[in-house]
């Protein structure tokens, strides 16, 4: 997958929004306010940032050498997934958890704003 495949997959979901807090380089999507990917776009190869379940984190950094504590973040619950060499649903699965576990992290009036948006 590529960078426009991964951002266009993701703004397709309910409540994401697009945004460059930290540097012009460093694209954060949300859902409502809170992160739930970020992707380094001058960076080659191409990585992100995603958040996944602890226990699937463990067994993802075993069997996969590309997904990786994510620097700078919570290693417990967030990866580094170096996008190269894995396949296309596993890279998608990863961004579906990653929204649907921040999409369940919000209040229930930021849940329902999203939802009737």
């Amino acid at each position: 997958m590529d960078a426009n495949e991964i951002l266009d997959y993701c703004l397709a979901k309910k409540g994401v929004t697009e945004s460059f807090p930290f540097d012009n380089e460093t694209l954060v999507l949300k859902v409502g306010t809170k992160m739930f990917l970020l992707m380094a776009l001058e960076k080659q190869p191409l990585g992100i940032n995603v958040k996944t379940d602890p226990e699937w984190s463990a067994e993802l950094r075993e069997k996969y050498p590309q997904i990786t504590g994510a620097y700078h973040m919570n290693k417990i619950h967030w990866n580094s997934v170096l996008v190269d060499g894995l396949k296309k649903d596993l890279i998608l699965k990863m961004i579906d958890q990653s929204y649907d576990l921040v999409f369940s992290s919000l209040t229930r009036k930021g849940k329902e704003e999203i939802l009737n948006s």
